[in-house]
C-alpha cells in the first residue's frame, strides 16, 4: 500500500475533471482499506471507485482512497438460480459480461453502465426498464469509523429512484466492499418492453431473444446515444427523471399534452428530463469547453478542459431553465463534490 502525493484525478473521474488529490492510495484487498482508514497522519478521507458519478468542482484535501477490490465468487447454485458475490472493484459492465458469457440472467438489461459494481447500490443504478434492486441480495460494506464489516439486505438499503440508505443516512459512513445478487440460470425473464429494445431486436431480425441479444440490443441503443467517457468526458445521465404525483401530472399534461410520461403506478408518472431539457432548447448546445450532448439531452460533456464549476454552472442554468417552462424541478443524479 503506497501513498502518492498531488495526483491529478482526471484518470478516476469519467468527467476527465483535472483536479489534484492531496494524498492517494489505491486499495486492493479488504485489509488494506482497514489499514488505510487506521492512518491517523491522514485525518481526511476521500472514497473514489469508478469516478462514473460525481463531478469534482475543486481539489481534494484528503487521503483518497481509490477501490480497486477485485473478484467474482459464486456462493450458492441451484438448478435455477446462482448466488454471485462481487467484490467493489470490478468494473459493472465486465462484471455483466462475465454473467452472460456463463447464461445468469438478470443484468442484462443494464450493460454498459459506467462505473464499478462497489458503488451500484449507492445510485440504486438502472436502465430500460431494470433497477439493481431487482437482483441484490445483500452488500457489504466496511464502517469508516470502527473499519468493521456489516451486511445490509435489501430492505435495509431502502432503495429508491437512484437513492438509497447509502446516500442519505448512510453518506459518509460507509464503503461497499462487495455486492451479492440472485440471477437466473433458466427460464429468463427478459424485459424488452421499455425504451427501442424491440425495435432493435425486430431491426436485427431477432424474434426468440437470449439474453445476450437483449444485452447487445442495450449496447447498440446507448451507443447510439451516449458518448464513450474515454473520448468525451461525461457520466451518463447527469439528472433524474422527475416524478410527478397523479394531481400535478394531470395539471402538468393538460398544459402539455404532447409531452412523453411513463406511468410508474395510479398515482406516479415519470416525466423524461431529458425531454424537458430538450423542449427547452439546450440539446446540442456547446457553451465554451462544457455543453449538452447533440444526442441526448440528459447528458452534460466535457469538451476537454471544462471544470466542474464550470459544469455545474451549466446544469444550475437548465435547471431554472426546465422550472420556469414546466414549473417542474430536475435534480442532478450525480454526486456533486463542493
Amino acid at each position: 500500500m503506497k501513498i502518492k502525493k498531488n495526483i491529478s484525478l482526471k484518470n478516476y473521474n469519467t468527467f476527465g475533471i483535472d483536479v489534484k488529490a492531496k494524498f492517494f492510495c489505491e486499495i486492493n484487498s479488504i485489509n488494506e482499506l482497514e489499514q488505510a482508514l487506521q492512518l491517523e497522519d491522514y485525518p481526511k478521507k476521500f472514497i473514489v471507485s469508478g469516478g462514473s458519478n460525481m463531478l469534482f468542482t475543486k481539489n481534494v484535501d484528503a487521503l483518497v482512497l481509490y477501490i480497486n477490490i477485485k473478484g467474482i465468487t459464486i456462493l450458492e447454485e441451484s438448478n435455477d438460480h446462482v448466488i454471485l458475490k462481487v467484490m467493489a472493484g470490478e468494473i459493472w459492465h465486465d462484471m455483466v459480461l462475465w454473467t452472460l458469457d456463463h447464461d445468469y440472467g438478470g443484468l442484462e438489461n443494464m450493460s454498459l453502465i459506467p462505473g464499478n459494481t462497489g458503488t451500484a447500490p449507492i445510485q440504486n443504478i438502472g436502465a430500460y426498464g431494470v433497477e439493481l434492486k431487482d437482483t441484490f441480495v445483500s452488500c457489504e460494506a466496511m464502517e469508516i469509523g470502527t473499519q468493521t464489516l456489516r451486511r445490509f439486505t435489501k430492505e435495509q438499503c431502502n432503495f429508491g429512484y437512484r437513492d438509497s440508505y447509502f446516500k442519505n443516512k448512510g453518506k459518509g459512513k460507509y464503503i461497499i466492499t462487495s455486492v451479492t445478487f440472485k440471477l437466473t440460470k433458466r427460464q429468463h425473464q427478459l424485459n424488452t418492453s421499455y425504451g427501442a429494445i424491440e425495435e432493435e431486436l425486430s431491426r436485427k431480425g431477432i424474434t426468440k431473444p437470449t439474453i445476450k441479444d437483449v444485452s447487445n440490443a442495450v449496447v447498440t441503443i446507448r451507443r447510439s446515444k451516449l458518448p464513450d467517457p474515454k473520448v468525451l468526458g461525461n457520466s451518463g445521465s447527469f439528472f433524474k427523471n422527475p416524478v410527478l404525483n397523479k394531481t400535478e401530472f394531470g395539471s402538468f399534461i393538460v398544459s402539455h399534452p404532447k409531452a412523453k410520461f411513463y406511468k410508474i403506478s395510479d398515482d406516479l408518472y415519470k416525466i423524461p428530463a431529458g425531454w424537458l431539457i430538450e423542449q427547452c432548447g439546450y440539446k446540442g448546445k456547446r457553451f465554451g469547453n462544457t455543453g449538452v450532448h447533440k444526442d441526448q439531452a440528459l447528458v452534460l460533456v466535457n469538451y476537454g478542459n471544462a471544470t466542474g464549476k464550470d459544469i455545474m454552472g451549466l446544469a444550475n442554468t437548465i435547471m431554472e431553465s426546465v422550472y420556469e417552462t414546466y414549473k417542474i424541478r430536475i435534480i442532478p443524479e450525480v454526486n456533486i463534490i463542493k
